[in-house]
């Protein structure tokens, strides 16, 4: 959304005022190889979107905080003081626990906002539409504030936001990706340590195209938690053998073969395998990219899926069905689930001569297989989070 227009639906919600309208944006994400594999201290390697989330802001005379979005019906009206002490179990809870976040390290809002946030990302589809409101909400407030916006502390705060305030154990990719992105580039994250690097990404004749599942996903909190678990069992079990390691993703595939016959459940060799060769496919991606080699960076996005389905098992039919039929579309070179799995989203490398053919293709394809209709993106990787000035 253009700054104007976000800028005409403010003051069409709120009205005039002398005070000025500011406007910040953050994308989505789409994390384009490393899956499960944040909370495993391994690589991850997401990219930012060109759609997200639009924030206009506005400094009021008295203490209270409004909060409205143009995309849900629920909005809310707190005094600054009362903000925090309790939750609401809407979506207000999200920004509502980055400001509480901010308290805690010393930043108070000096005057009451009107708040109204935009949403280009759909909820539930694995993009990151919640930490693209969380991270907007910081950066935006940080500046209105006068305050230094560090976008690695700010995507630090965020993940403590949906962690501590609203409930949900999340790593730290999302809100990272969606503060520190850049136009044309991958980030190349270390999970553990927060190191990164920005890997050029420049497709050249080739797309983006993210596939929506469309299919409600019930299974994710509670199949995240036990992959975890499990991840946890399968790491105490090869500190027997390997002293100080401190997450699966530190081995080695060279590491871990001779160590295959230490496991007794099968299950658990296969998450820790997931787990060690899919951080290996992060690094080989960037290898890739870097000597501009896409098929070999499309090859190892059909390495990852069929690792996430078949030794993860985070993938369903839907998801599947979605890679199979993008992988018969010539020109595809590569599809993969992407985010937690259980529905949300595939990504693919498509060039773009094939992409109507994919999006009719594969939707029909999609909606025969499963009696769902699938929604398709075709999308460029843009800026992290950043205030949108006049000239936008």
């Amino acid at each position: 959304m253009r700054r104007q227009e976000m800028e005409q639906l403010f003051i069409s919600r709120y009205g005039e005022s002398t005070q000025a309208v500011s406007v910040f944006n953050a994308p989505g994400r789409v994390n384009l190889i490393g899956e499960h594999i944040d909370y495993n201290g391994g690589y991850v390697l997401p990219a930012a979107l060109e759609v997200g989330t639009t924030m206009a802001i506005r400094k009021r005379a008295d203490q209270k905080v409004l909060f409205a979005s143009t995309n849900l019906p629920y909005q809310a009206e707190f005094d600054v003081q009362q903000l925090g002490s309790s939750k609401t179990g809407e979506w207000v809870d999200y920004p509502i626990g980055v400001i509480v976040e901010l308290g805690k390290l010393g930043v108070q809002l000096n005057s009451g906002y009107e708040i109204l946030f935009h949403g280009e990302i759909p909820n539930g589809a694995g993009l990151s539409s919640s930490a693209s409101i969380e991270v907007v909400t910081a950066y935006g407030l940080l500046i209105m504030e006068k305050q230094p916006a560090d976008k690695v502390e700010i995507a630090k705060l965020s993940q403590r936001a949906e962690n501590q305030f609203v409930g949900v154990n999340s790593g730290i990719m999302d809100q990272f990706a969606v503060a520190n992105g850049a136009k044309d580039h991958a980030i190349l994250l270390m999970c553990d340590t927060l190191e990164f690097e920005w890997v050029p990404f420049v497709t050249g004749a080739y797309k983006l195209v993210i596939s929506n599942t469309n299919k409600r996903r019930g299974l994710v909190d509670s199949k995240y938690n036990e992959r975890r678990e499990q991840c946890d069992a399968a790491l105490k079990l090869l500190q027997q053998d390997v002293p100080g390691l401190e997450y699966l993703a530190h081995l080695s595939t060279e590491q871990l073969e001779p160590l295959k016959g230490k496991f007794t459940d099968e299950v658990l060799l296969q998450r820790a395998t997931h787990v060690v060769e899919e951080n290996a496919r992060v690094l080989k991606s960037v290898e890739a990219l870097r000597a501009n080699d896409l098929a070999g960076f499309g090859q190892l996005m059909n390495a990852s899926h069929a690792s996430l389905r078949d030794l993860y098992e985070v993938s369903c039919m839907e998801l599947d069905v979605l890679v199979e039929e993008a992988q018969k579309i010539e020109g595809t070179l590569g599809s993969r689930m992407t985010g937690a799995g259980f529905g949300g989203c595939t990504v693919s490398l498509v060039h773009e001569d094939s992409v109507e053919r994919f999006l009719a293709e594969v939707g029909a394809a999609y909606e025969k297989r499963t009696g769902l209709k699938g929604e398709f993106y075709v999308c460029g990787v843009g800026d992290g989070v950043h205030e949108m000035k006049e000239a936008n």
